[in-house]
């Protein structure tokens, strides 16, 4: 029987409407949702047409990942969740020393740009270990949609040739990148043909080799020499080293559901915590998009970010556990710090001792995949390996230089994160939700009673792309379907908020100036921003409705990016 709570009539501005299929993908790119419906119509499943999409995000959407990106997933295989990490380690030369004599001890943070911004992509190893676990369609064919594209090229779009023209006079002195990116000299105009050769010879040797050549064999060494000619530490070795990881998701209930993120070294559990809370409150009787419900969840919002990034870091350097910070008690003590009538700029909480892109994928056998992959700051570090097309993500520049941050550079360490896929489920009728709040960080095997399916269902798998945006999101969608019921489009296209610092907030232009006026009054310090691609944020959802090989799903794609949600 179909699970379908939602309202599908709503008042907010939007160009989508809910997609119905039970065969879905969804992402901001519609040449890449096609690519993995495709696989999905050659007979293979959601992991297979996950993957397809990504490789295809990685040449048509360049301003946000490329095959230097990193990468997580949740995934539902009809049994159980399971969880992998493929964020980039350091380099074996990363040291708070190597910084230090390289760029002065007053150094704060590492490099913005360039080599030693750059840890070791985990993007392709994901994709490597997803299929190879998960896929039902050989990895060589899952990779042939984004080759082709690369080849031929393609239509720049509207979206991406704003953000492409907005970085090119930022990295177009970075090297590789001009020769990359910048075809004629310049970015390309919308509508205007890219082709990336360089990247479809890239792909090719991905694909024909499972990977290897990435790590082990020529790209490898072509970037290990790119770096070393220009000053950057990495080498084959760092390349050659690394493995992606699998990981218990953590999990926290809401409202008779159960969100799952991924364990830090991401920031997921800050929207478990921001939800746990919410929990304290009454929120489904306070009108939606009016103050008193905006302000508290704001609020819920800036406790969560001060434990954050106070405490997590690569999960084997934390002070404290993920348990620790999702624990019941500690958040119903955070929210008694809440004034329901005045803003405030909240600290860490004391504890008892211990440029993204996103997608999604179900198919009528009910797996259901959330993948996200990143190179952080749009382009990343700017660094373009010539000859390979691979684009490096800037993830080091997430690593802190002071020795007391459990966030401090350390060879093989993994840097605080923001990209973050997320999955809801709920208990199976009958059994009573479970108390989860658990996942001790890193590893910790994915065989947990309480993630497969003798107890719990899945109901959506989704993602909302936008650094420190994404927690913040995901927290605000979710109030929007589960207190109040919106269908996933509609919860995705309502204007957002974004906390930023101390009392500063950003609000989307189409916030109602009522409320965005009674938010200011509240103390709040509030900027009305127009440009919603670059501080709110893009999301992807796929709902559950019942039996997926009879009714299907609903999948939501933002207006916020060029996307598509496709199904048939």
């Amino acid at each position: 029987m179909s699970q379908n709570p939602f309202n599908y009539s709503h008042g907010y501005t939007s160009q989508r409407l809910p997609v119905f299929g039970r065969n879905v993908v969804s992402t901001s790119h519609p040449l890449a949702a096609q690519a993995g419906l495709r696989m999905l119509q050659n007979g293979g499943n959601a992991v297979d047409a996950a993957i397809a999409t990504a490789a295809v995000m990685t040449i048509v959407e360049p301003v946000s990942n490329g095959l230097g990106s990193d990468a997580f997933c949740i995934l539902w295989d009809g049994q159980q969740l399971h969880g992998l990490n493929a964020s980039g380690c350091a380099p074996t030369a990363w040291t708070p020393d190597y910084f230090e004599r390289k760029y002065g001890a007053d150094a704060k943070s590492l490099p913005l740009r360039g080599w030693d911004s750059a840890t070791v992509p985990g993007a392709v190893a994901g994709w490597v270990a997803l299929s190879e676990r998960f896929g039902k369609l050989p990895f060589a064919d899952l990779l042939q949609g984004a080759i082709e594209i690369a080849e031929r090229g393609y239509c720049v779009p509207v979206v991406v040739q704003q953000k492409w023209s907005a970085a090119a006079p930022i990295l177009c002195d970075l090297p590789g990148f001009a020769q990359a990116f910048l075809p004629h000299g310049r970015a390309p105009n919308v509508g205007e043909l890219f082709q990336f050769a360089a990247a479809a010879k890239s792909l090719r040797l991905i694909a024909e080799s499972k990977g290897a050549a990435f790590y082990q064999g020529e790209i490898a060494a072509a970037a290990a020499a790119h770096a070393r000619d220009n000053g950057g530490a990495m080498t084959a070795a760092d390349f050659a080293a690394y493995r992606p990881e699998w990981v218990t998701p953590l999990s926290k209930n809401y409202r008779g559901h159960t969100l799952h993120e991924i364990p830090p070294n991401g920031q997921g559990i800050a929207a478990q915590m921001a939800l746990g809370i919410l929990q304290n409150f009454d929120v489904a009787s306070l009108p939606l998009d009016g103050v008193d419900s905006q302000h508290l969840q704001i609020e819920a919002m800036k406790l969560a970010f001060a434990d954050v990034y106070r405490y997590v870091s690569d999960g084997a350097t934390m002070e404290v556990t993920p348990a620790q910070m999702l624990d019941d008690d500690y958040l119903a003590s955070r929210a008694k710090l809440i004034d329901l009538k005045r803003a405030q700029n909240f600290g860490a909480g004391n504890f008892v001792k211990g440029g993204t892109i996103y997608l999604t994928a179900a198919d009528e056998s009910g797996m259901m995949v959330s993948f996200i992959q990143s190179n952080y700051m749009g382009f990343g570090s700017g660094i373009v390996v010539p000859g390979y097309g691979l684009s490096m993500q800037n993830r080091g520049h997430g690593f802190s230089l002071n020795p007391n941050s459990p966030n401090v550079v350390a060879p093989g360490k993994r840097p605080f994160h923001t990209i973050i896929p997320a999955f809801l489920t709920k208990p199976k009728a009958g059994v009573s939700t479970p108390s989860l709040s658990t996942g001790e960080g890193r590893g910790g095997g994915e065989n947990s009673a309480n993630l497969n399916t003798h107890h719990i269902e899945p109901v959506m798998s989704f993602g909302i792309m936008g650094g420190n945006m994404q927690p913040q999101a995901h927290m605000q969608t979710l109030v929007r379907m589960l207190d109040h019921g919106q269908n996933p489009q509609a919860a995705c296209d309502a204007p957002r908020w974004r906390f930023n610092a101390g009392l500063e907030i950003n609000v989307e232009a189409a916030m109602n100036p009522v409320t965005s006026q009674a938010l200011k009054d509240r103390g709040h310090q509030v900027d009305v921003i127009q440009d919603t691609y670059q501080d709110f944020g893009a999301g992807q959802f796929i709902w559950r409705l019942g039996d997926p090989a009879v009714e299907g799903y609903v999948a939501a794609s933002d207006s916020r990016r060029d996307g598509q949600a496709a199904a048939f």
